[in-house]
């Protein structure tokens, strides 16, 4: 090679290593070390930008929802309701055991971390941003965060936003109340959210009564719910979840959560079968529905507050007494009628409520046929009368105001009156002549008399002797909404609005000796973290006196004993030795019909309305209109449908089955039923009309009214009654049987029918 070709050659060589050299200077180690270093100095500066700016925001919406939960008295679950099925529960509700099998399925580090998961979140960021679907490894923590404060979109933006609100939630929130919100928040399969619902879904039970092995169970289920629900998975979902449910266990051996002897006799605790929610179906609805309206009025709560759910509402319903109420309207009145064959029985509605005279507890309650066909409550409704169960108020303010007659003798259950059907009633401004069952006259008879066979005749002109103004502020202060209405004679006749709770409400004090007992629904409201509700007080102050009280429930036995309602109430089975007050009713031209009575431990209103099931035109050619008022008539297939057939049957079924051991009133009075009553000096004449009240199964036993009246429109004047014998307090009610007592009232006609409804249309309100 010539000194020219070396040149040549050294200059080729020395760009070569130029080239070389000049990329080596390009990626030298401090070069990308520095790279590295301002990366990562930028993106903690990104975070620390996105850590001032993102905030902790508010829980959202939809984990915030609860279920309100209701219970019968005894604390057994009546019904859930709400959109979303959940009840949220303090960590200290949870055995602690269970609280562990969640942090060994998901987090066995969350009593020590921060919060956050960096490799699992950088996993999963990694993972969204390939489009590799969802990714797992989030802390307890971030998972809370996940369920509570954002949604379940699996973004960048997301996944970044749970980073921040995690670390800072770690640092405001203890870890117990991290993992109580993890557990409430979390859906579960089986349409439950939280730890709480999920118990009652998979085992019946409540969260603080799960073992360990069913605790595993739900902590496995949150892997995947509809996959490893034991009811639904096939077999390798089975294999599945009792693999996860291993792995839950055998992670607290190894952290020392759980003895190791104690796993070992563990076994898999295979759940229930799904059940229905506990929703509103049957007479469940109705309850629900009065108890909400109770803490509604007395929170003031709006609707959509209160259905935020939260709620934990425990009546006062009986859940045996409730359960026997249905039977017994099933079998006295559903089982009688046909809605197939008779398009009028699908026009009765039936309502009644019971209730503790004691306390003022509604222990029972029956509001129709459910919420699904009938969607007001019965036992609430106002909207019929209830007709002569209103007598006894008549009465009541009578006795409380120490009244007297129009010439001036004091009424007691011994005052005559002319019970002649339609005689104008003397001293009122208002004229008014209210004509009897089936224009029944009666002559001179007493007031006991009156009330046992339901003289309308005679509750009129006492109503305008003691003054209708204190009769109508009488029956304001035994529990009726009267305000409003007019004071007129035509009330008498119970021509008002009433529901089976009022009414049950107004004899309830009268079985209270006079204090004021208001129906309660609801025992006890408590919402999530906050104090009691405090319910009004059922039992008030003295409204009448004592003997006033007393005297119209002495009176009322004679209505059962000797009265109207001894077919179905005195005769039924399982009440021949129990001392019972009580009045039935029916309305103008039918449409209601009722039996209001009581033992000293258990008041019953019973109701029967009579609402157009459809539209229609009647016999007479009028238009019908679904919900109209309509008649009762040959409902069952019989007449006339009257306060001692069905509503006297249905209360003496559930009375019989519900009272307990048979009691004793313990009355202060000198009048009534409950005493030996004076005899009468004058009897109505013989008839062959009966009074339609009475059983068809009693034989007549004394003579009917005549329809022809006395020679005088005015009471008699008669001697005063001879006292009668036996302690007042405690003699039993005269047997009817065996005491012959007044001639007018020894017996009962044989008609199943009424001699109390009112038949004066003009003088009533409809």
């Amino acid at each position: 090679m010539g000194r020219a070709d070396a040149r040549r050659a050294q200059r080729r060589g020395s760009r070569g290593a130029g080239r070389s050299g000049g990329i080596r200077g390009l990626f030298t180690w401090r070069k990308l070390l520095g790279t590295a270093f301002g990366i990562c100095l930028l993106g903690m500066g990104a975070f620390a930008v996105l850590y001032v700016m993102v905030s902790v925001p508010e829980g959202n919406a939809q984990a915030k929802l609860q279920s309100n939960i209701y219970k019968y008295s005894d604390g057994t679950l009546l019904a859930r309701t709400g959109e979303v099925n959940r009840e949220i529960v303090d960590l200290a509700q949870v055995p602690k055991e269970v609280q562990m099998t969640f942090v060994a399925a998901e987090n066995k580090s969350f009593y020590q971390d921060k919060g956050v998961d960096f490799k699992g979140t950088a996993r999963g960021l990694l993972n969204t941003v390939s489009g590799k679907g969802k990714q797992g490894g989030s802390t307890i923590t971030q998972q809370y965060v996940k369920n509570y404060y954002l949604d379940q979109d699996q973004t960048v933006t997301r996944k970044l936003k749970e980073l921040v609100i995690s670390l800072k939630v770690d640092q405001k929130r203890s870890k117990q109340e991290i993992l109580a919100g993890y557990i409430n928040t979390s859906y579960y399969g089986r349409g439950a959210y939280g730890i709480q619902a999920a118990a009652q879904a998979y085992y019946g039970k409540d969260a603080k009564d799960l073992n360990v092995a069913q605790g595993a169970y739900l902590a496995a289920l949150l892997q995947a719910p509809s996959q490893y629900d034991w009811a639904v998975a096939g077999p390798k979902g089975k294999a599945l979840v009792q693999e996860r449910w291993n792995y839950v266990l055998n992670n607290m051996v190894e952290e020392e959560w759980l003895d190791a002897g104690k796993r070992q006799g563990l076994k898999f605790p295979i759940p229930q079968d799904p059940k229905p929610l506990n929703g509103v179906a049957g007479q469940k609805g109705y309850i629900v529905e009065a108890a909400r309206k109770a803490v509604l009025e007395e929170t003031g709560l709006s609707s959509d507050q209160f259905d935020l759910g939260g709620w934990t509402i425990t009546v006062n319903i009986d859940r045996k007494k409730q359960q026997q109420l249905e039977k017994s309207v099933e079998t006295k009145l559903i089982d009688n009628l046909d809605t197939k064959k008779r398009k009028l029985d699908q026009d009765i509605q039936a309502g009644a409520v019971s209730v503790d005279p004691k306390t003022g507890a509604v222990i029972a309650l029956y509001g129709g046929r459910g919420q699904n066909q009938h969607w007001s409550s019965n036992a609430a409704r106002t909207d019929y009368q209830p007709a002569s169960t209103f007598k006894p108020v008549i009465f009541a303010a009578a006795l409380d105001g120490e009244s007297v007659t129009q010439d001036g003798r004091d009424i007691t259950a011994n005052t005559r009156y002319d019970g002649t059907s339609e005689r104008p009633v003397v001293g009122s401004d208002v004229a008014f002549a209210p004509e009897n069952e089936d224009d029944g006259n009666y002559g001179s008879v007493t007031v006991q008399t009156a009330m046992n066979k339901s003289i309308n005749s005679v509750f009129a002109q006492m109503g305008v002797d003691v003054g209708m103004d204190e009769v109508m502020k009488t029956a304001g202060k035994l529990g009726m909404d009267v305000e409003g209405l007019d004071a007129v004679p035509a009330q008498t006749l119970g021509s008002m609005g009433a529901s089976p709770m009022a009414m049950a409400g107004v004899y309830a004090t009268l079985d209270n000796h006079g204090k004021k007992v208001t129906p309660q629904i609801v025992k006890s409201a408590v919402h999530q973290g906050e104090d009691p509700v405090q319910m009004p007080d059922a039992i008030g102050g003295q409204v009448i006196s004592r003997q006033a009280a007393d005297s119209v429930t002495s009176v009322l036995t004679g209505v059962v004993d000797d009265g109207t309602a001894r077919g179905s109430v005195r005769n039924a089975e399982g009440l021949a030795d129990q001392q019972i007050a009580g009045k039935t009713g029916t309305s103008d031209y039918n449409r209601s019909a009722w039996f209001t009575g009581y033992t000293p431990d258990l008041v019953t209103s019973v109701g029967l309305f009579g609402e157009a099931a459809f539209n229609r035109t009647d016999d007479d050619g009028k238009k019908v209109h679904k919900g109209d008022q309509v008649t009762l008539k040959g409902a069952g297939g019989g007449g006339r449908v009257n306060g001692g057939a069905f509503p006297a049957q249905i209360w003496a079924d559930f009375t019989a089955k519900a009272m307990g051991e048979p009691s004793e009133f313990v009355l202060d009075t000198d009048m009534g039923a409950a005493v030996t009553p004076p005899p009468d000096t004058s009897s109505p004449s013989a008839t062959t009309s009966p009074s339609d009240e009475a059983s068809p199964s009693d034989e007549p036993t004394t003579q009917a009214p005549t329809t022809t009246p006395p020679a005088t429109t005015e009471p008699p004047e008669t001697t005063p009654p001879a006292t009668p014998t036996g302690d007042p307090t405690t003699s039993p009610p005269t047997d009817p049987s065996t005491d012959p007592g007044p001639s007018d009232s020894a017996g009962l006609p044989i008609d199943p029918g009424s001699n109390n409804r009112p038949e004066n249309d003009n003088a009533l309100t409809r």
